[in-house]
């Protein structure tokens, strides 16, 4: 795949900057990289060839921080009510396949923004500073005579909360922000407003979406076609609901998880993902709290979702008002899943089904059937192109995903992936998770840790939806095990992700902690032993 020159010359860089050895000759290099980067964008055209026939859209796009794909209730969520969510499936489309290609935010968030792997855009933890040299989508609807509105988290690379490229009318905040403006410090939390700042003053999710709102009742006879996003703090740790919806779920009964735990098959596990039930990312030691507090977290979870519901039924319910209802494109979607004591672990980051998997929801009642379900498997990396396709125009060659817009309507695509690359880098300062690469489709699963002698996995999601037979040393299956490993290092390949990115610094010590009285370091693989 040919990639623009501003995106070859980011890698160079990247590898430039994080060697330990610097030279005349590697100063040079990135004297150089400017000097071409600058030519590179100055000649990047961001005016794209338009479809023929194509009507443009105004277009809604909704990101939730942390909601797994089963976090409602058209999902079959047991207890959770989402009937604004319930809407716009019973109105459009509900993906029942769909994954981020790295389940952390800033990575997911970068992918979304550019239709490209992590591994290609460079964002590859939440702390890496987004390069200069990205084209964000927001960026080629501009040039293409879109209003574009971005309010919510952006979150990638630093705390900075200052406006960024591809936007108009901009609401942000540092970091991860905060649910309410009063802090412990006794200050009051900032937003960003076109480059003012403003203080926060009601709860994150509902100040979020009465900007939105807002916004939205300006385009009412603007003229042009426009695009806003609107991009959740919620729910992402710590979970604080709305005060009105706090305590709602106080008793209600949570959903049973299974995991290989305590049982003969867990030595069919990896040793890294055993080792990680005592974390900062495992279920008995989540945050480090006390055993049993993971229950407190996941209700309020929960909780904290009923908010973004009611966000979502008011954005659409100010599309009705407007006379935008039917002709809108609106699309809802997780920035990643979400872990709550599957395989015994809590968070993301991995590449088991909960924290890959993630809503995604689309309607737009001139455009796609209503009620319809997609079982092909779509991903963030297909956002990009879906809103340009959505807005007439025709993706760049060197995007990495595809648009949604065809099997959403129902029209077969004997192109359509059947596989698909996941990959999460080791983070220093988040050490329980190694460098994972998994390969994906339809039915099977294949992972595998980078630089750790440990056992790959293998599942058949088919039959083993909760992925708790790793099927990798079993003799029936040891082919299979071996062509999709070979076909994982050729989607590495051809996507140019064949190198593993290395990043300095230090981040203290805090989340490397275990405890002392919960499961002990795993022990080597029993399986992997030489039979005396």
């Amino acid at each position: 795949m040919g990639y623009p020159i501003y995106v070859r010359i980011f890698r160079m860089k990247n590898s430039i900057s994080n060697n330990n050895q610097w030279s005349w000759r590697q100063g040079g290099a990135l004297l150089l990289f400017c000097l071409i980067c600058h030519l590179s964008i100055a000649s990047e055209s961001l005016n794209l060839p338009h479809l023929v026939d194509s009507k443009p859209r105004n277009i809604v796009f909704i990101l939730v921080d942390d909601q797994r794909f089963d976090a409602m209730s058209c999902a079959g969520h047991p207890f959770l009510k989402t009937p604004a969510l319930d809407s716009i499936a019973e109105n459009g489309v509900l993906f029942r396949n769909a994954y981020v290609t790295t389940s952390l935010c800033s990575p997911s968030r970068a992918s979304i923004l550019t239709g490209l792997y992590a591994h290609t855009h460079g964002v590859v933890d939440n702390r890496t500073l987004v390069s200069n040299e990205l084209v964000f989508f927001g960026q080629y609807l501009q040039a293409n005579q879109y209003e574009t509105a971005f309010i919510g988290k952006w979150h990638m690379g630093n705390a900075s909360d200052e406006p960024r490229r591809g936007w108009d009318h901009w609401v942000s905040f540092r970091g991860q922000g905060h649910y309410y403006p009063k802090l412990k410090n006794g200050k009051t939390s900032l937003l960003n407003v076109n480059g003012k700042s403003i203080p926060q003053t009601r709860y994150i999710t509902d100040e979020l979406t009465d900007y939105a709102v807002d916004w939205l009742k300006e385009r009412d006879d603007q003229g042009k076609s426009w695009m806003l996003y609107l991009s959740h703090k919620a729910v992402h740790s710590d979970f604080i609901p709305a005060d009105r919806h706090d305590g709602r779920f106080k008793n209600v009964p949570l959903p049973e998880v299974r995991s290989t735990q305590n049982t003969p098959d867990d030595d069919r596990k990896p040793m890294w993902a055993r080792n990680q039930r005592n974390s900062w990312h495992g279920a008995e030691f989540p945050l480090h709290l006390q055993q049993g507090e993971m229950d407190f977290l996941e209700r309020r979870y929960y909780e904290a979702m009923l908010a973004v519901d009611e966000s979502t039924e008011r954005v659409l319910k100010t599309l009705k008002d407007l006379g935008l209802y039917e002709s809108t494109l609106v699309i809802y979607m997780g920035d990643n899943g979400f872990m709550w004591g599957e395989q015994g672990l809590w968070d993301k980051r991995t590449a088991y089904d909960p924290s890959i998997r993630v809503p995604l929801l689309m309607q737009c009642p001139d455009l796609l059937p209503a009620g319809r379900f997609v079982d092909g498997m779509a991903a963030n990396i297909d956002i990009a192109p879906t809103v340009l396709d959505a807005a007439g125009l025709q993706s760049p060659e060197h995007f990495q995903g595809k648009s949604l817009l065809s099997i959403a309507k129902g029209r077969p695509d004997p192109e359509w992936r059947t596989e698909l690359l996941y990959e999460y880098f080791w983070e220093r300062w988040a050490p329980s998770t190694p460098t994972l690469h998994a390969l994906i489709t339809p039915r099977f699963k294949y992972v595998r840790a980078y630089g750790l002698w440990d056992l790959h996995e293998l599942y058949d999601l088919q039959n083993d939806p909760e992925e708790l037979d790793n099927l990798y040393l079993e003799s029936s299956w040891h082919q299979l095990a071996i062509d999709m490993d070979k076909r994982l290092f050729e989607l590495l390949h051809e996507t140019g992700g064949d190198s593993i990115p290395l990043h300095r610094g230090w981040h203290g010590r805090a989340k490397e902690l275990r405890h002392p009285d919960r499961s002990p370091w795993a022990l080597f693989p029993k399986s992997l032993k030489v039979k005396p």
